[in-house]
């Protein structure tokens, strides 16, 4: 079942010290809530994050019909299903961090103007704060055949649970499949939420993903104000109990023209506000480009 197939993806858990980009603003949110922001995954800053999972199962559908299958009309209503749950289904928050802490790619996207840091978190710490959340863990998967694997896999599972349905309702001329498909909405989403276009496979991001939320006007939903469009988030606990001093394991300073007095200012915000990241605070040393 897809549930088995879920649990084994987010099995994994990392080992060395993950980083999480953002802007100065971010950076001190973060510091004085101890709260991750998580956006739902549809307004996340790689805009394809869900269509590159519904392209992957409409080439393995094609596939399938073109190669003769026998009910091509519970894969046609597959994606067709696909595509309008994709803008107005359930909702998934998702928080990102990478391995490497100090990548160019990444300061291009977060520090705007010089304006910049990587948090650098014990992995342990974070798998805690996400078990006490009802938050999972899990890698990204950029490989192309491990994605097709999976894909396959999943497609496979709902045409197993669609034949179980048919023997209960033959007769029909063509029986509707979107009760089928509802079942597997949720492991889908959380399928999804950890693959990605190869060609984002120098980010070796993990990510937290939030518990499945079906009801919009839930109370823990918030919005903030993204570059085009309200985006709505989740609030992530980076520190319990939640009144402590966030636990910091290191922190990159990205690239500014004025390094050694963004430094400064940087260990005096620490200080105040009594953090001590445990392997030191370090610039970059990536020359400052303008955008």
């Amino acid at each position: 079942m897809l549930h088995q197939l879920t649990r084994e993806l987010y099995s994994q858990a990392p080992k060395e010290t993950i980083y999480h980009y953002t802007s100065f603003s971010g950076f001190m949110g973060i510091v004085e809530s101890r709260m991750l922001w998580t956006s739902d995954i549809r307004y996340m800053n790689d805009s394809a994050e869900l269509n590159h999972m519904v392209n992957l199962i409409n080439d393995e559908v094609n596939e399938r019909i073109q190669l003769g299958h026998p009910n091509p009309a519970l894969l046609s209503q597959l994606t067709g299903w696909l595509r309008g749950r994709v803008s107005y289904g359930h909702l998934l928050f998702t928080g990102s961090f990478r391995e490497n802490g100090n990548l160019l790619s990444q300061w291009r996207g977060y520090s705007i103007l010089g304006k910049g840091v990587s948090i650098g978190f014990n992995p342990s710490h974070i798998l805690q704060c996400a078990k006490q959340s009802g938050f999972m863990v899990g890698r990204c998967i950029y490989e192309p055949q491990r994605q097709q694997d999976l894909i396959h896999q999943m497609v496979d599972i709902i045409e197993d649970l669609a034949s179980q349905q048919e023997r209960g309702t033959s007769g029909r001329a063509e029986p509707c499949y979107e009760h089928v498909f509802e079942q597997v909405e949720n492991e889908l989403l959380r399928i999804g939420a950890l693959l990605k276009h190869p060609s984002f496979a120098e980010e070796a991001e993990w990510r937290i993903v939030s518990p499945i939320i079906s009801d919009y006007s839930h109370q823990a939903i918030r919005y903030r104000e993204g570059n085009s469009m309200l985006v709505p988030f989740l609030e992530f606990p980076l520190q319990i109990p939640c009144d402590a001093p966030l636990k910091v394991e290191h922190i990159f300073l990205g690239p500014t023209p004025n390094a050694q007095l963004s430094m400064n200012s940087l260990k005096m915000f620490l200080k105040k506000h009594h953090i001590v990241p445990a392997r030191g605070t370090a610039y970059c040393n990536i020359p400052y480009r303008k955008h």
